[in-house]
C-alpha cells in the first residue's frame, strides 16, 4: 500500500516498450504505479519482470468505456487521489500507406485508441486527479504529430498525434486553474515493437516522459517536449 507521501501513477499500455520502462522509472523513484494492459495476464507478467514492490497490475482497454470505469472503481477502492496519468497506449504506426491511399478504417482505429482513449481516460480520472495537490497528465505524442512534419506518410498515426497534441493544449488551458499540468512528450524514435530496430534506447525515450511527471507547481503546461526541451507543435 502507498505511504502518505507516495504518488499514485497510472500508465496505459504499460506491458511493453515505453510504458513498461516509464513504469519502472516511476517505481524506482518511489511512486506507486498502476501498470495497465488490455490483458490482465500481460500486466501481471510485467510486474514479475520488473520485480518492484510498488506496482499494481490492472486490466484496461482504453477503447472501452466499461473497462475504464472498472479501472476507476479499482483505483477508488484503494486510493483517494491519482497524481500522475500517462496516456501512453497507441496503435498503428502505418508506414505501409500514405494520405492518398489510406484505409480510413485504419485511421479511425488509430483515432479511437490514440486520441479518444487518452480523452476517455482523462475525463474518467479527472475527479481523482483533482484530489491531488500536484497532478500531472502526460500524453505520449510524437514528432509525427508536429504540423511542420506532415509529408503524407503514416497518415493514421500522424493524424492521431496531431489531434492528441490539440487535446493536450485544450486540456491544459481548461485545467490550468486547478493546478493540473498537462503536457505532450515526444520520446523520439525509440527501439520498441512499434518503433522497430535502430531507434535510441527505450530508457532514453522514457526519461523525457518521467521528466514531465516531475515538473514543479510553476512548471509549464500545454507544451510539447522532447528530452525536457520544448519543441514546436
Amino acid at each position: 500500500m502507498k505511504n502518505t507521501t507516495q504518488r499514485v501513477a497510472i500508465v496505459t499500455g504499460a506491458n511493453r516498450g515505453l510504458g513498461k520502462e516509464v513504469s519502472r522509472q516511476l517505481a524506482e523513484q518511489g511512486d506507486l504505479v498502476i501498470v495497465t494492459a488490455r490483458q490482465l495476464s500481460s500486466a501481471q507478467q510485467t510486474l514479475e519482470e520488473l520485480g518492484l514492490d510498488n506496482l499494481l497490475a490492472a486490466q484496461l482497454d482504453i477503447t472501452n468505456q466499461e473497462s475504464i470505469d472498472q479501472l476507476v472503481k479499482f483505483v477508488e477502492q484503494r486510493f483517494s487521489a491519482v497524481d500522475v496519468l500517462i496516456n501512453n497506449a497507441a496503435i498503428h504506426y502505418d508506414t505501409w500507406q500514405n494520405v492518398v491511399n489510406a484505409d480510413l478504417n485504419t485511421v479511425q482505429e488509430a483515432m479511437d485508441t490514440n486520441v479518444y482513449g487518452a480523452w476517455r481516460m482523462t475525463q474518467a480520472f479527472l475527479p481523482l486527479l483533482q484530489n491531488s495537490q500536484q497532478a500531472r497528465i502526460v500524453n505520449v505524442s510524437s514528432g509525427a504529430g508536429a504540423i511542420k512534419n506532415q509529408t503524407g506518410s503514416t497518415p493514421a498515426y500522424s493524424m492521431s498525434k496531431i489531434a492528441l497534441n490539440s487535446l493536450t493544449l485544450m486540456l491544459a488551458n481548461q485545467l490550468k486553474s486547478s493546478g493540473i499540468l498537462v503536457n505532450a512528450v515526444c520520446p523520439g524514435w525509440v527501439a520498441t515493437d512499434m518503433g522497430g530496430s535502430g531507434g535510441r534506447p527505450v530508457e532514453q525515450g522514457a526519461s523525457g516522459i518521467t521528466w514531465a511527471t516531475n515538473l514543479p507547481a510553476n512548471g509549464p503546461t500545454g507544451g510539447f517536449f522532447r528530452d525536457g526541451k520544448e519543441i514546436e507543435f
